[in-house]
C-alpha cells in the first residue's frame, strides 16, 4: 500500500512538474523571442516567423530609438514620475488605510462603502479632466499623479493586512504611551513590509506605463513618459502620422525590429525592479486579501 502510495506520489510529481515546465515555457518564449527579434536583421526576421538565437545581430532598432536625446528624457520622466508617484501614493494609501483599521473610527463602514463604489462606478474621463484642468494641474507632471494617487483595491488590501496585526501589539504599545502615530510609523508599518513591498510594485507598474493621463493632460511633448514616446516613435516607423516634436533627427528604422525593442525598453527597466520584492510578493498579496 505504501509502495503504491510512493508510485502514485512519483507520477503526480512528473505531471506536474511536466505540465509546470510546459507553462513556463509558453510563458517565457514569446518574451525571449521579442528580445532576440530586437537585436536580428529585419530580412532574417522577415524569413522566419519564431527568431529565439539570431544570425545575424544588429543594433539599428535600438540605434534608431536612442538617436536622439528625447528618449532619455523620457526615461527620466517616467523614472521620477514613477519613484515620487509610488511614495506619494503609497504615504495616502497606508494613513487612509490605517486609520480605516481601526475599529473604533466613527463612519468607517461609510467610508468603505464609498471607497467601493469607486470601484464599480467613476465619473468618467471628462469630469476627470474638468476636474484636473480646475486644480490647475493641466501640463504639469502632478497630473500625472494626484488623479490616481489612491487606488481603492491597493487600499482595501493595506486595510486587511492592518486589520489582521495582532490587536495586542497596539494594546501594548499604548500603555507604554505611544499614540496613534508612534504605533503606525514604529510597529504597523514595519511589520507590513510585505503589504508595502506588494502594493508599491502594483503603483510603481501603473505610474511605469502612464499613457493615455499624459496624452490627455500634458500639451508638451518635452514632458511625456517614455511610453508617449515610445508609441509615437511605433507609429513613426510605421509610415503614419505621427507628431514628431523633438524627434526630428531620427532616422526612418525597420519597422518590426523597432516595436520589438519598444517592447523590451519599456518593460525591461520595470521587470528589473520585481526580482527584489517578489520574495515579498506572494505573502503580501495572500495576507492582505483575508478578510479581517
Amino acid at each position: 500500500m505504501v509502495q503504491d502510495k510512493t508510485i502514485s506520489s512519483r507520477i503526480f510529481d512528473f505531471v506536474n512538474y511536466t505540465l509546470l515546465l510546459i507553462i513556463g515555457l509558453v510563458t517565457i518564449l514569446p518574451f525571449l523571442h521579442v528580445i532576440a527579434g530586437s537585436f536580428t536583421t529585419v530580412t532574417e526576421l522577415a524569413q522566419k516567423q519564431f527568431v529565439l538565437f539570431p544570425t545575424v545581430w544588429s543594433l539599428d532598432a535600438y540605434k534608431y530609438i536612442f538617436s536622439t536625446n528625447t528618449v532619455f528624457k523620457s526615461l527620466g520622466v517616467s523614472v521620477g514620475v514613477t519613484f515620487f508617484g509610488t511614495l506619494f501614493s503609497m504615504l495616502l494609501t497606508c494613513l487612509m488605510a490605517y486609520g480605516l483599521s481601526r475599529r473604533d473610527l466613527d463612519g468607517r463602514n461609510f467610508i468603505m462603502f464609498m471607497v467601493l463604489f469607486t470601484m464599480l462606478f467613476s465619473g468618467g474621463m471628462i469630469p476627470t479632466f474638468l476636474v484636473v484642468k480646475e486644480m490647475g494641474l493641466i501640463d504639469s507632471y502632478a497630473a500625472l499623479i494626484v488623479p490616481s494617487a489612491i487606488n481603492a483595491f491597493n487600499l482595501i488590501i493595506m486595510r486587511n493586512f492592518f486589520q489582521n496585526l495582532p490587536e495586542g501589539l497596539e494594546e501594548s504599545a499604548k500603555i507604554d504611551g505611544a499614540g496613534d502615530w508612534g504605533i503606525l510609523v514604529r510597529i504597523v508599518i514595519p511589520l507590513s513590509m510585505p503589504a508595502i513591498a506588494t502594493i508599491s510594485l502594483f503603483y510603481a507598474v501603473t505610474y511605469w506605463n502612464t499613457y493615455m493621463q499624459a496624452i490627455l493632460y500634458l500639451n508638451d511633448a518635452a514632458k511625456w513618459p517614455v511610453q508617449v514616446i515610445l508609441r509615437q516613435i511605433v507609429i513613426l516607423a510605421s509610415g503614419l502620422a505621427a507628431d514628431t516634436s523633438g524627434m526630428e533627427d531620427i532616422v526612418r528604422p525597420p519597422e518590426q525590429t523597432v516595436k520589438m525593442a519598444v517592447i523590451v525598453v519599456a518593460t525591461l527597466p520595470i521587470l528589473c525592479v520585481y526580482p527584489f520584492l517578489q520574495k515579498h510578493f506572494a505573502k503580501g498579496a495572500l495576507l492582505g486579501s483575508i478578510k479581517g
